[in-house]
């Protein structure tokens, strides 16, 4: 099997005798400063073929061809130009990434942290919540008692609470909208038990107006 490090090797070989070619200047003599001005008449003899630069793998196989070939004379599947990975970052450097506008709900938003990352907090317009209190019906509580004595997840209940959170978490928008906020930070989620057959879910942050920094 034809490693990496073998075939980066064999491309920098190749490339710096393509590039060897290029730096040797051509012989001028009489007859060929008689042809200048005429128009071309074939291809280049010194230049390089086409594909002699590039590197070709099956991918199947791992076996490497020159730039010409198209197809493994081993399998016979169609060959890949072989890409040189890029290095991996030295230890102890940290990589760089690009970074995106957050994403919002229902155009406000929000985050666990105390900040918004490439944002500004301007202005803190202060705590906002949004409360619900949920309870399965008697057809959902035996579904779910019945599927209790087996083991396993309780669908029931998981449909619940995620329900109970995506309202208790609009009721929470709806209130920073109301107080002029673009954004919650530190927000959480709480939850309790209310007479062993309800459940009450509360949301809540801090709503602010961020800008973005420059």
């Amino acid at each position: 099997m034809v490693t990496s490090e073998e075939i980066r090797r064999k491309l920098e070989e190749k490339r710096k005798k393509s590039h060897t070619l290029k730096d040797i200047p051509p012989t001028v003599d009489k007859q060929s400063s008689d042809l200048e001005g005429m128009p071309p008449t074939g291809g280049d003899e010194s230049s390089p073929e086409q594909g002699e630069d590039k590197i070709m793998v099956c991918p199947d196989c791992n076996i490497e061809y020159d730039g010409n070939a198209k197809f493994c004379t081993e399998c016979g599947s169609a060959l890949e130009e072989y890409v040189e990975p890029e290095p991996e970052p030295e230890p102890g450097v940290i990589p760089t990434f690009k970074t995106s506008a957050p994403a919002t709900y229902d155009n406000i938003i929000i985050v666990s942290s105390n900040y918004v990352p490439g944002y500004n907090v301007v202005a803190t317009r202060g705590f906002v919540y949004g409360l619900t209190v949920r309870s399965r019906g008697l057809g959902g509580q035996m579904a779910a008692g019945l599927r209790s004595a087996f083991g396993g997840e309780i669908k029931e209940y998981v449909k619940m609470m995620d329900h109970s959170r995506q309202e208790a978490l609009q009721r929470m928008v709806d209130h920073a909208k109301e107080m002029g906020a673009n954004a919650i930070i530190s927000t959480r989620f709480d939850s309790d038990e209310i007479s062993n057959v309800m459940q009450e879910i509360l949301a809540y942050g801090t709503a602010v107006i961020i800008e973005e920094k420059q």
